[in-house]
């Protein structure tokens, strides 16, 4: 009993660990100061979402274990936007509401960026990130940080699992 119990704590640390370096890596300010995304709890939960899809898609070429362990980092941040919610003061009948819209919200960047990156469709990309982080029919709005995200993918595609889960290789961050 108690050896399951710890081994769940463990994991569960592992995955926030996980979660918390996407977080961070979204929280940096170059992506604010020098590629221009809003200061703005939108524009930070896109970044979010794209760190976290990064790693997600990275995750999932593990076999079973990396998909296992992709399925739990989303769940962490499901579970972090629903705590955000509730610290924002959403009371307890709304966030149903609100978590299912940001649950669509959620699903549609993360298959449109997702589906972009596996056929290298960096127009698409482009175009995806321009509308949705950056509120821009203007494809060229993305353009720095779709570049960004294909450096990204490609450096966490060669760097092996272990290394992605400590310390994942993200890409420089240039306007």
């Amino acid at each position: 009993m108690f050896k399951t119990l710890f081994k769940r704590q463990t994991q569960d640390r592992h995955v926030q660990a996980l979660y918390a370096l996407a977080v961070d890596q979204a929280r940096q300010p170059d992506f604010y100061t020098r590629l221009g995304v809003a200061d703005r709890i939108d524009a930070r939960f896109e970044l979010y979402t794209l760190h976290v899809l990064l790693l997600f898609v990275r995750l999932k070429q593990d076999g079973e274990r990396g998909a296992d362990l992709s399925q739990k980092l989303f769940d962490a941040y499901v579970s972090a936007l629903d705590n955000v919610l509730r610290e924002l003061g959403v009371g307890d009948v709304s966030v149903g509401k609100k978590m299912r819209k940001l649950g669509e919200a959620l699903y549609g960047r993360m298959s449109a960026y997702e589906k972009a990156l596996r056929a290298g469709d960096h127009e698409g990309l482009q175009a995806s990130i321009a509308r949705n982080v950056f509120e821009s029919e203007d494809a060229a709005a993305g353009a720095a940080l779709a570049r960004y995200t294909i450096d990204s993918h490609e450096r966490l595609a060669r760097q092996p699992s272990a290394a992605v889960e400590k310390a994942p290789d993200w890409a420089m961050i240039v306007a």
